[in-house]
């Protein structure tokens, strides 16, 4: 296969010398500087193009007292390019160099490209690897060899050292989803990870599966497949990061075969959801999800310590004074979130009926600013100043009764909201 090499080139040959030798590349792309514009000193350029003895064999010689590189290595003027960069702009280092690999791309799509980085200044050094760092099939070589001193490699101890970037390409590769993570966005890191192709390191692609697994774990929590969820969780219970470990507890409480704790755990799995949704800005999202919340809740209670479904409430359980709706089809009489929190109030005497007797003007305010949602009955989109209170009134009064009611079914705390980082 055609090798086609680009390197830096600074104050010393023996490392280009060293990389032609033994790769002989086709062709050679050297990225040089010109005169220093404030001393006049001359730039690694003239080690490429200059004239007759040109450069010193050592640098306690005297006088230059051999040719220039390709004169050296026998390169023909046909067999190479020198781009001039700057000694120390990273940002223009960066642009030469990605314009010498894109030409070596175009000019030879089928060959092995190498990219050399032992000369040049430490700013052209940082600008090749970043440049080749952009492109999968870019291999990074660095000459090396043993050292006597903090100084260089000693003439004739050097060699060639490829140089893994496997792991650090992956980082690159995964850091948009690792950033979807914090917005909560599992959706989006799946879909983005689905697109990329897996690495072909056995470990690194153990890495990229597990995080498009649980990636896709938590989309499908976050869109209420609960087991689904669990069924990814499973197959990482045994290697979950410890930041992760603690939702596989909560996936199972998810899918509790018991009813009653199933949709405790769901409630409060739904108030973490429009959390979730009012971080994102998206507060009318959140609002409704607030909405069935509450809804819920009412719903819960009635059924679970009276036996009570407000979709068919018994004429002998509505009391005095409270007014339901029949439906026209089923004849059955129904209770709306209003009507079933009254049902509350009335037929039990724990943590929701104090709550209700005490908030039930704040309830109805608090509610107000969902019906004028666009996603209600009004035509205004819920902004921030409108989500806080509500947030606020939550986690004060309406959680903390919430939790009083879920310690029936030994659940006291909220859980943990869902992760907005990743580790690998």
């Amino acid at each position: 296969m055609t090798t086609i090499l680009i390197c830096t080139v600074g104050g010393s040959h023996q490392p280009i010398v060293t990389a032609i030798t033994e790769e002989k590349p086709a062709y050679v792309y050297f990225i040089c500087t010109d005169k220093d514009p404030a001393t006049n000193t001359p730039g690694s350029n003239l080690q490429i193009t200059g004239k007759g003895n040109c450069i010193k064999a050592k640098f306690s010689d005297e006088a230059p007292n051999l040719p220039n590189i390709p004169s050296q290595t026998g390169l023909t003027p046909e067999q190479y390019t020198v781009s001039i960069t700057s000694s120390d702009d990273l940002d223009l280092i960066y642009s030469d160099c990605n314009q010498a690999i894109r030409a070596a791309l175009k000019q030879f799509p089928e060959a092995r490209i190498i990219a050399d980085y032992t000369g040049g200044t430490k700013s052209m050094c940082a600008g090749l690897v970043m440049a080749a760092m952009e492109y999968e099939d870019i291999e990074l070589q660095l000459i090396t060899g043993s050292r006597h001193n903090l100084v260089a490699v000693q003439d004739g101890d050097q060699y060639r050292m490829f140089v893994n970037t496997r792991g650090i390409q992956f980082e690159r590769l995964i850091a948009p989803y690792r950033q979807a993570w914090t917005r909560y966005a599992y959706s989006e890191a799946e879909d983005g990870l689905k697109q990329t192709a897996a690495p072909q390191n056995k470990e690194l692609r153990a890495q990229y599966t597990r995080f498009r697994d649980l990636s896709r774990a938590f989309a499908e929590w976050d869109n209420f497949n609960h087991q689904t969820a669990l069924d990814l969780l499973q197959r990482y219970a045994r290697v979950l990061p410890a930041d992760l470990s603690c939702y596989f507890d909560v996936a199972k409480r998810l899918n509790n075969e018991d009813l009653k704790i199933r949709e405790a755990a769901q409630l409060l799995d739904l108030y973490r959801n429009a959390q979730r949704r009012a971080a994102q800005g998206r507060y009318d999202d959140a609002i409704s999800r607030v909405y069935r919340l509450i809804e819920w809740t009412a719903q819960w209670i009635l059924k679970t310590q009276c036996n009570i479904y407000t979709a068919a409430v018994k004429e002998t359980d509505i009391p005095e004074g409270l007014t339901l709706t029949k439906h026209h089809e089923s004849g059955h009489y129904q209770a709306g979130l209003f009507a079933a929190w009254q049902l509350v109030r009335f037929k039990t005497k724990g943590a929701a009926a104090q709550f209700i007797e005490a908030q039930e003007n704040n309830l109805r305010n608090h509610i107000k600013v969902r019906n004028l949602s666009i996603l209600a009955h009004g035509f205004e989109p819920v902004k921030a100043s409108d989500w806080q209170p509500i947030q606020n009134w939550l986690e004060e009064q309406f959680v903390p009764m919430l939790l009083a009611e879920t310690a029936s079914v030994r659940i006291k705390e909220l859980p943990k909201q869902l992760p907005a980082a990743y580790t690998l």
